[in-house]
């Protein structure tokens, strides 16, 4: 595979992670087999400095860093691409989930961009149901598209 074709497959990857992300979200997260984990990112006094729900980082880095470490064995190949794509989006989903939504670390200032004020109004959406069931916004990147537009009017309105 030529270099464009690992750029593709990481992009890909990338992409895919989000309906990964969505699906392990709401089926496992929010199942009986995660809500155990994930029932504390729920509970009022959130964000927590640690929290039961910072293992599901592990569940995804295990995968990424095995596939680094056999797709450098000999010469890189597409495995290497693959786990790029993952940690990719573990860092995207750490800035945007950790940083900017929930701010559990104060690196920048709070923006005022129509496209993070669209995530942060799906994921309050998301947060006010405190159990497992009635969930609704499982997504982190793309969210359902009235956010966006309630936000943008909120910005031109200005």
């Amino acid at each position: 595979m030529e270099f464009v074709g690992y750029i593709f497959l990481t992009l890909g990857v990338f992409i895919t992670m989000e309906g990964v992300t969505w699906l392990t979200h709401k089926f496992v997260m929010h199942g009986s087999a995660g809500w155990f984990l994930h029932e504390d990112h729920h509970q009022p006094g959130y964000p927590h400095v640690f929290e039961k729900n910072d293992a599901f980082f592990v569940v995804f880095a295990v995968p990424s860093m095995m596939l680094f470490y056999f797709g450098t064995r000999g010469e890189i190949n597409w495995m290497f691409f693959v786990g790029l794509g993952i940690l990719l989006y573990g860092i995207a989903y750490f800035t945007v989930h950790d940083v900017l939504i929930h701010r559990r670390f104060k690196w920048f200032d709070n923006t005022n961009n129509w496209y993070l004020r669209g995530l942060r109004k799906a994921h309050k959406i998301h947060h006010k149901h405190l159990g497992k069931e009635d969930g609704e916004c499982f997504g982190m990147l793309f969210v359902p598209m009235k956010y966006f537009r309630e936000a943008r009017l909120s910005t031109s309105k200005k």
